[in-house]
């Protein structure tokens, strides 16, 4: 049996990566989550390492004069808003170093002055999507004795807890996302328990209701979409009845049935049981259909202001033919339609691109083309050749970044600059070094000539970040 080790009077230091902080023992790093710079705690370590120690407060002994008081009484249950104690101002220089310490310290690459991050106008209630589990047994907190609790308590509506795929936390007030979203799930809830629904059950996969999302717009319209484990077409009837009549906000009622294993929707029929096939988000003089799975940045406001980083790092005159790899839905390319004289998205997912185009009809933009398939098959020289050479490249890949493969295919294309958006400061500083340094193999060679990080999500350490390069 290991030998437990309690740290006492650790002096936390710094904010570290992964929404924790960072203290020094004995010239060891040891990272507690929870904490807040200048914090005095007691630790319980949970794992020793050679050059590293994690571990989690056992007592605050001296609270940093900058600690908060956590606003959301599910703080460090639920996973998620982790930095709940730390001030916002230190939240926005903590992911500003984050992205300088991801690609100078360990990218080694040469940058420009990384600017400020731009702060988030709405730091509670910034969500426009939000996904819901239904659990036949909840989460317990410590001292609750199963045994002891009624049946209907067992039940539990809300978000799984960290590292348990099978515990769900059940969450009465979210403060992720405006109202009507807190009183839609506690009205399904009751009405379930009051009617004899049943909870999805995720290690046996038997029960009746199994998740639910709630999508919601800057003007206050509302999508829901209730999944169901099974048919049941008198019970799901009453309680999608139910729903609709209680809110009127509710402008696009879906359900789906996944027997599946998972519960990924994106391979399932989303069934329009009331209202509009879908809600429809509004971006300076364009507008977005948002269907049931379409894809839309999750902060509405807050990408607004990450699609004008990148507009204003494209340097477009009006004259350029821009590439929009990983195009998405299609909102960044039509963002920067205007300014263009032609535009090229490229995208995975067939569906996406069916979104996108019908988006660019909607908007009346027709210097827009969407091609769907996988980026390193599509961008090949006769595609460039039949399409025009990119002036100006876009990039907004998944949190993995760019294949080699894609990244080989963009130095062939050698735009003049490059825009490079990422969710994942270490996957693009990878993607950066190779872009950078292709002038060693004989190909263009590309500078970093500025650097934007954008908080799409207060409270946690996630940070988008945008980055410029041009070719020497």
């Amino acid at each position: 049996m290991k030998k437990e080790i309690i740290l006492d009077n650790v002096v936390i230091e710094a904010v570290a990566a992964e929404g924790k902080a960072v203290a020094h023992v004995d010239g060891i790093a040891l990272f507690v989550q929870f904490a807040v710079p200048g914090d005095v705690v007691r630790v319980k370590v949970t794992k020793k390492k050679k050059n590293y120690m994690e571990g989690f407060i056992l007592e605050m002994i001296t609270p940093s004069k900058d600690r908060l008081e956590p606003f959301c009484k599910y703080f460090s249950v639920c996973g998620g808003c982790k930095w709940q104690p730390l001030p916002y101002p230190m939240q926005l220089e903590a992911k500003r170093q984050q992205v300088e310490d991801q690609l100078v310290r360990i990218g080694h690459l040469e940058v420009p002055e990384i600017r400020p991050t731009v702060a988030s106008d709405k730091t509670i209630y910034y969500r426009n999507k939000l996904e819901f589990t239904f659990s036949e047994r909840r989460w317990l907190y410590p001292g609750e004795n199963p045994e002891e609790i009624a049946p209907a308590d067992r039940l539990g509506l809300g978000f799984h807890v960290g590292r348990f795929f099978d515990k769900v936390l059940d969450v009465r007030e979210c403060f992720l996302q405006d109202s009507p979203s807190n009183e839609i799930r506690n009205f399904i809830r009751q009405f379930a328990i009051d009617n004899s629904l049943s909870f999805f059950n995720i290690r046996e996969h038997v029960g009746f209701l199994r998740n639910m999302i709630v999508r919601t717009t800057q003007k206050g319209e509302v999508m829901l979409i209730i999944v169901f484990f099974n048919d049941d077409a008198e019970a799901r009837t009453s309680l999608l009845d139910a729903v609709a009549a209680r809110f009127p906000q509710i402008v696009s009622l879906y359900y789906v049935i996944n027997g599946k294993a998972n519960d990924s929707i994106t391979d399932q029929e989303c069934i329009l049981y009331k209202g509009e096939e879908a809600i429809y988000e509004t971006m300076e003089n364009l507008r977005f259909k948002i269907g049931p799975k379409s894809f839309y940045q999750t902060n509405t406001a807050q990408a607004y202001k990450l699609y004008g980083v990148a507009r204003e790092f494209a340097a477009l005159t009006g004259n350029e033919v821009v590439y929009d790899l990983y195009t998405g839905t299609g909102t960044i390319a039509q963002f920067i339609s205007s300014r263009a004289s032609k535009v090229i998205g490229i995208e995975y997912v067939p569906e996406a691109i069916e979104d996108a185009e019908a988006n660019a009809r909607a908007n009346g933009i027709g210097n827009c083309e969407f091609f769907a398939g996988d980026m390193k098959d599509v961008l090949k020289p006769d595609f460039i050749a039949a399409h025009g050479r990119p002036d100006v490249i876009i990039l907004d890949p998944p949190r993995a970044g760019i294949h080699p493969d894609v990244a080989k295919v963009i130095l062939d294309a050698a735009p003049q600059r490059m825009v490079y958006v990422s969710c994942n400061p270490a996957s693009q500083a990878r993607d950066l070094a190779i872009l950078c340094n292709s002038g060693n193999d004989d190909g263009p060679h590309y500078r970093i000539t500025a650097v934007q990080p954008v908080d799409m999500f207060p409270h946690t350490h996630h940070v988008e970040n945008v980055v410029a390069l041009e070719k020497c």
